[in-house]
């Protein structure tokens, strides 16, 4: 009979607890463990008054235990805590660990606080749900009476150590309002094909309960897994997240979700997906749009992923993969910077003297999305393009008299060999389509897909060569939206359509933070990447906490002491201070807040565009709201949410209503990303006049 040792998310949480010494210990245990579980060495001991005799501790040291459920008839031994002696056998005494024969998860609940519980069935805020519904839904009978006695949605959120995890979240699509077809439906939707065993050998690879235990298999492996417990994202996948990293599709795919749904980490565990699967020279290009998430991506998958697989995988952002590619080809013009940008339009404006009341950033934005996005790079064709969206009406006769001011611009970028984004992306898939040899992936992996433009989809078509099986997949998400960037996915040769998926759990954030971030983006239509709307509704957290704490002070000097002191209150209680980040909405607002809390005693470590945030460097972390995208904090402080910062003055375009709207809601995304990193608190605090954002 093989022998299998599985350790639980739950396990890893309580390891992540102990003292460190201890956890070397626990560490040295589990592989000797691991190794054979049935060693003499292994002092396996009865917990008295247990619900289930399957579980037991077993010894780390004179003082420290770890609980085990041990199935010997199939060979399995589940690692489910580890506490000290007293709080170990507490824990373990309540519990009942066994496999639901409807749904094939291996459930662990507390059987104790139910029984301890006042029972009416009747008054309950699951109440009207019949017996039968929770039960399909996962829920143990033994636990029906319990769970329909919750007064209250805080109540059913507080008994989530109590229900075993996989019926909890299913049930929590009811509290959420849901209704009971639906959730039945998701569920069906992910149920695995063998179900009906009491077998957890047979079970422990069905995908739900790979969400909460890992077999591990090497010594290496363990090492690793141990050495970072709480990056859990590494190991556990939700059985929707799993389905979409292994599934064929023939063809591009799509998965959205909401911040905090785990749409880099589906992506990172794609790549390596399609990597273990690769033969021969088979490459998979992994990009996004700026070189900060690149170099966060390269750095995370280097944690999942083994040598060879990395080799097979090229992540880079996409403008420094088409810099790197002109480069090769013999292009010397290199991509120009932002103000490199705004300065050729301005003189392209000044020197033609077209009398016409439009700022540069008019003809910035007509330029990316009506011209180069059309390639419309000559008068006779821009007189004839389709302009919808924009929100200055131009005649033919408007747009002779302000059509110089392109060609100057072009002749600008040509004399002083630089190009925009757009326009590089542009030379790029003609000096393609002119090469011999083609640059062609088998694989591409888009993160952040909603801040890519038409012309980059338009590469990444081409580089992907004709459509075929897995050739690309997107992930993103509108409601993150915080560039200037909308593509279409289908006007730009990748067809989605019937290869969708949308994730619905966030992991990151509480509930509490989630809704209020929503709540900032009210109003604002959302598109799904491609001619849909994406509503953001189905979205939902698995955890519950404080609402954000939002504090207006007199003046700079007084929120960056209270700011100072409420970290200070998080480090006393335990909280590392990497753990914790400061996120303003400029640079100079970065360096303001370095030197105002490095002087009230505070190590600062900010995270700059070229850095990793390496967590081995001690420090609170800061940065901008911009470069904490993809990052995640277990507290988050937004400072300086003033008037005129938040949104930011200058970023906001008065051409004209629709783009003074689309910058004013670019702003807000912002504000969402920012606020969507905090795990477990979120603070917004301003000086002065607040945002009206926050009104």
């Amino acid at each position: 009979m093989d022998i299998k040792v599985a350790i639980s998310a739950d396990f890893l949480t309580a390891f992540a607890a102990l003292p460190r010494q201890v956890q070397g210990k626990t560490t040295e245990f589990i592989n000797k463990f691991r190794n054979n579980p049935k060693a003499p060495g292994i002092n396996y001991e009865k917990i008295n008054e247990a619900y289930d005799k399957k579980i037991c501790s077993v010894r780390i040291d004179d003082t420290y235990r770890g609980i085990v459920a041990r199935q010997e008839e199939s060979g399995v031994y589940l690692l489910l805590w580890v506490d000290h002696h007293d709080e170990a056998y507490d824990w373990a005494k309540r519990k009942r660990c066994e496999v639901n024969q409807l749904t094939g998860a291996i459930q662990v609940y507390d059987m104790k606080a139910a029984e301890e519980s006042a029972v009416d069935t009747t008054k309950g805020i699951l109440g009207g749900v019949s017996d039968n519904v929770l039960v399909k839904l996962g829920l143990p009978e033994v636990l029906v009476a319990f769970v329909k006695s919750l007064s209250s949605a805080e109540a059913f959120y507080e008994a989530k150590k109590v229900l075993p995890s996989d019926a909890f979240e299913n049930i929590m699509w009811l509290v959420e309002g849901f209704e009971e077809d639906e959730v039945l439906q998701m569920l069906e939707d992910s149920k695995p094909e063998k179900i009906a065993t009491e077998d957890m050998a047979e079970v422990l690879d069905n995908p739900e309960n790979l969400k909460s235990f890992v077999v591990v298999d090497g010594e290496d492996e363990l090492k690793r897994i141990m050495a970072e417990p709480l990056e859990k994202w590494r190991v556990f996948l939700h059985p929707t997240q799993r389905k979409i990293v292994g599934k064929t599709f023939n063809g591009p795919a799509r998965v959205l979700g909401g911040a905090g749904t785990g749409k880099t980490v589906v992506a990172m565990h794609r790549a390596k997906h399609l990597a273990s699967k690769a033969n021969g020279q088979k490459k998979i290009l992994f990009t996004t749009f700026t070189t900060n998430l690149a170099s966060d991506i390269k750095w995370n998958l280097k944690k999942i992923c083994s040598i060879d697989e990395l080799r097979r995988i090229e992540v880079i952002n996409l403008d420094a993969w088409v810099n790197q590619y002109l480069r090769e080809q013999g292009y010397s013009a290199k991509i120009a910077s932002d103000d490199e940008i705004k300065s050729l339009w301005e003189e392209a404006v000044t020197s033609t003297a077209a009398n016409i009341p439009f700022t540069a950033g008019f003809f910035e934005e007509e330029w990316n999305k009506v011209v180069i996005a059309q390639e419309a790079l000559t008068l006779e064709k821009y007189v004839k393009v389709n302009r919808n969206g924009r929100g200055t009406r131009l005649d033919r006769k408007t747009r002779m008299q302000i059509w110089p001011v392109f060609e100057y611009y072009q002749r600008l970028m040509k004399e002083r060999d630089l190009r925009d984004n757009s326009m590089a992306m542009y030379e790029c898939r003609l000096a393609i389509m002119n090469a011999p040899i083609k640059p062609f992936y088998d694989h591409i992996i888009v993160d952040e897909g909603q801040d890519l433009s038409d012309n980059a989809y338009k590469l990444i078509r081409l580089i992907a060569g004709e459509e075929h099986q897995d050739d690309i997949f997107i992930v993103g998400d509108a409601h993150q939206r915080i560039y200037k960037n909308r593509a279409v996915l289908s006007r730009c040769g990748v067809n989605v359509k019937g290869r969708s998926s949308q994730l619905r759990i966030n992991y990151r954030t509480t509930e509490e933070t989630r809704k209020y971030a929503f709540a900032l983006l009210k109003g604002i239509p959302f598109d799904d990447l491609d001619d849909s709307y994406d509503d953001g509704k189905v979205c939902r957290s698995l955890t519950h906490g404080d609402k954000p704490e939002i504090k207006n002070f007199k003046d700079a000097s007084a929120e960056a002491k209270y700011i100072a002191e409420e970290i200070k209150k998080l480090q006393n209680a335990g909280i590392d201070s990497n753990s914790i980040c400061v996120v303003a909405r400029t640079h100079k607002l970065l360096d303001d807040y370095v030197a105002s809390l490095t002087q009230e005693g505070l190590r600062m470590f900010e995270i700059k565009r070229s850095k990793n945030d390496d967590r081995n460097y001690d420090g609170i972390r800061i940065a901008t709201m911009h470069r904490v995208k993809g990052l995640e904090f277990s507290y988050v402080f937004i400072a300086a949410v003033n008037k005129r910062v938040v949104p930011l003055n200058s970023a906001i375009d008065h051409t004209d209503a629709i783009t003074e709207v689309e910058s004013m809601n670019s702003e807000k995304c912002l504000l969402y990303v920012a606020l969507t990193r905090a795990q477990r608190k979120a603070y917004i605090t301003s000086y002065g006049a607040i945002s009206e954002f926050l009104d």
